[in-house]
């Protein structure tokens, strides 16, 4: 989705165009993540941009996107620029901390039996 919102909308209450907003953002989301997934995929990432306008959109990390709309909507911007776009995500292993079970730290050798 690349698409440029407007917050001020003539005869429509700014906190309601807001709302129908972040709907069709999460809308959107949900829609992408039933598509399936390729083989070899374990779930859909997104890569976002956020800005006042296209040319000033930087990339932001998907969490965040709500948080910056509502931002937006309370500096009184009249409109912003949202992209995302689907794409496969792979997970990969957290290290455990030192300590923790599983962790090297349990991984020492008993003394032994005398």
């Amino acid at each position: 989705m690349k698409k440029t919102f407007k917050l001020a909308v003539e005869g429509k209450n700014r906190d309601r165009v807001l709302d129908a907003v972040k709907h069709d953002i999460r809308k959107y989301v949900k829609r992408q993540r039933r598509v399936p997934l390729p083989e070899g995929a374990d779930f859909w990432d997104f890569d976002c941009r956020f800005g006042l306008s296209e040319a000033q959109a930087e990339p932001v990390h998907f969490a965040t996107i709500i948080a910056l709309v509502d931002a937006a909507a309370k500096d009184g911007a009249d409109s912003f620029y949202l992209e995302l776009l689907a794409k496969t995500g792979h997970r990969t292993a957290r290290p455990r901390p030192v300590g923790e079970a599983g962790g090297e730290a349990d991984a020492q050798p008993s003394e032994p039996n005398a």
